[in-house]
C-alpha cells in the first residue's frame, strides 16, 4: 500500500529524482588518501649479482621491518644492502650489524639479519655472517630463496 502512495506521489511531481554523488566521491578520495598515508612501503634493494637458491617449501615473510640485509656473492664477497659497502672480515660485518641494530631498535623494531647468499656460496661464508651477527646481538636470521625456478 505504501509503495503505491510513493509511486503516485513521485509520478505527480514534475521534478526528476536524483541522487547527489558528490559526498560519495569525497568519501572515496578521503579513504584513498588515508590508506596511502597509513601504509608503509618496504623496499629491499637486491644485488643483481646474487642469485639465491631455489627452495620448494619457502614462505614469504609477513613483515619486512627491521631488516639488516647482507649479500654474499658467489666469490665470497660480503656486501651491505645497497652494495656500496664491502666487508673484509667478520669484525667489519659485526660493526655494521651493531650500527644497524641501534637504528632499528631506535625505531622500536626488532632487528633481523636478512641474508642473501648466492646459490654457489659455501656454508663457511654464511656461518661467518651468522656468527658476526650473533656477536653483535642479533640472533634472528632469515635467508632469501626463490620459491620457484626463475627463468
Amino acid at each position: 500500500m505504501s509503495s503505491k502512495k510513493l509511486h503516485t506521489a513521485a509520478a505527480g511531481s514534475e521534478d526528476e529524482l536524483k541522487v547527489d554523488m558528490s559526498p560519495m566521491i569525497d568519501m572515496v578520495f578521503l579513504l584513498l588518501i588515508f590508506f596511502i598515508v597509513a601504509s608503509t612501503v618496504i623496499v629491499v634493494k637486491q644485488d643483481p649479482k646474487v642469485k639465491p637458491p631455489v627452495a620448494d617449501k619457502s614462505k614469504k615473510p609477513k613483515d619486512g621491518k627491521g631488516r639488516i640485509v647482507i649479500n654474499i656473492r658467489e666469490d665470497g664477497t660480503y656486501l651491505a644492502e645497497t652494495g656500496d659497502i664491502t666487508f673484509d672480515d667478520a669484525e667489519a660485518i659485526g660493526k655494521y650489524v651493531e650500527e644497524k641494530k641501534a637504528i632499528e631498535e631506535g625505531k622500536g623494531l626488532v632487528p633481523i639479519v636478512h641474508l642473501r647468499g648466492d646459490e654457489g656460496v659455501p656454508f663457511k661464508h654464511v656461518r661467518t655472517v651468522i656468527r658476526a651477527a650473533a656477536k653483535a646481538g642479533v640472533d634472528n636470521v632469515i635467508f632469501s630463496v626463490y620459491g620457484f625456478e626463475k627463468k
